[in-house]
């Protein structure tokens, strides 16, 4: 079996670790020409640690879990109000997590550098997938650069903008959930962490004020030093030393932008943190020093959307997963955790499928009715 992933993000490297060590052929094209920015923080839950787990060898969960962040006092959302107030605790979404080595919070680019080691022969880096073709043979997949790639089955990791699925699912439809939002992260400072209200020593903290804006925010300390932990587990991978963080993401009130949309996403950077260093002005003096203290060279402006959920379709040999399928909110912090327990649901599929247990159609639709029970009721819980 010859298997190609469109996109090395989150879920289509954890996908193409797990087929490796199957010893099923695959090729991963990117867009990119490395692994790219998409972000600090990511949550992580039982799902994803499970998705993880079944895809990669044990040396790099190990690394994973080495280098995520340290168990945290409560693991919830704090819920509080711009002064500081905690006004609610909500369960984060999903399975019960490890009650030994809890999943917590990882570094998403430090994660993509592990999931990457091992496999760097079959990335291929600035080669995004521009279409395909089915027969009965294979899929023939074309590449931008004009190549043709054969295989005999085509997986669309390529994220909310996905190619794949806009070809196979062309009545998808991708929403707008909030226009303006400043992704950025302050360096964990002895000062920072003495002037931060109390809950920041929990898992996640969102605040919300009287006027529209929203924040959520939380602190990166290591359980370990990220180089000496791959120099003990995985010699040879290069992993970029993370410095302790609290990432900042933040959606400010309309009335506070003062800025137009193109001036907003190609705004300065200082500007932009003006923007947001005006938009907590009378919140707890924590969280001022909090955004006063955020690197201007660390603030991307973005806009967050949602796939809607698509009815079942008919199986192929073409198939999608995590954002290309399913893109969450982010306030959920199931996103990469859905994609991880995709790509290790999908690796076991297409294993069982290669050893002749099952067939291929077969395979992909009962991955496929299982992602859309799980990962639909998310979606369809929220307002989109």
């Amino acid at each position: 079996m010859r298997v190609v992933i469109a996109g090395a993000g989150i879920g289509g490297l954890c996908l193409a670790q797990g087929l490796t060590r199957a010893g099923i052929t695959c090729a991963v094209y990117e867009r990119s020409p490395a692994i790219s920015w998409s972000g600090y923080l990511l949550h992580m839950n039982a799902d994803g640690g499970l998705g993880l787990r079944t895809c990669l060898p044990d040396n790099l969960y190990e690394l994973y879990v080495q280098t995520s962040r340290v168990t945290p006092r409560r693991d919830v959302l704090v819920l509080q109000d711009h002064r500081g107030n905690e006004v609610a605790t909500k369960p984060h979404i999903g399975p019960p997590n490890d009650p030994i080595v809890p999943h917590t919070t990882v570094h998403r680019r430090a994660l993509c550098q592990i999931m990457l080691h091992g496999i760097e022969n079959v990335v291929h880096f600035g080669r995004p997938v521009r279409g395909y073709q089915q027969s009965a043979a294979g899929v023939a997949v074309e590449l931008a650069d004009g190549e043709e790639v054969t295989a005999d089955v085509l997986i669309g990791a390529d994220g909310i903008n996905s190619v794949v699925r806009r070809q196979l699912l062309p009545d998808a439809e991708v929403d707008v959930l909030v226009e303006h939002v400043l992704l950025s992260k302050a360096p964990l400072t002895p000062t920072l962490r003495h002037t931060l209200p109390d809950a920041f020593d929990d898992s996640f903290v969102i605040t919300m004020d009287p006027f529209g804006s929203l924040m959520a925010a939380g602190v990166f300390e290591a359980r370990r030093n990220s180089l000496a932990a791959a120099r003990e587990l995985a010699p040879g991978l290069w992993l970029e030393q993370v410095d302790d963080y609290v990432s900042v993401s933040l959606e400010p009130a309309v009335e506070s932008i003062g800025l137009s949309r193109t001036d907003f996403f190609s705004g300065s950077k200082p500007s932009l943190h003006d923007v947001m260093r005006r938009a907590v002005a009378h919140w707890h003096p924590g969280l001022q020093y909090l955004v006063a203290n955020v690197l201007p060279s660390s603030i991307v402006p973005k806009t967050n959307r949602v796939v809607r959920p698509v009815a079942a379709w008919r199986p192929s040999n073409v198939t999608v997963l995590g954002d290309a399928i399913h893109a969450m909110p982010p306030m959920l912090g199931d996103g990469a955790n859905s994609a991880l327990r995709d790509a290790g649901s999908l690796a076991t599929a297409l294993i069982d499928a290669a050893a002749g247990r099952v067939g291929l159609i077969e395979a992909i639709e009962r991955y496929e009715d299982e992602m859309r029970t799980r990962t639909y009721p998310l979606l369809q819980s929220t307002s989109i």
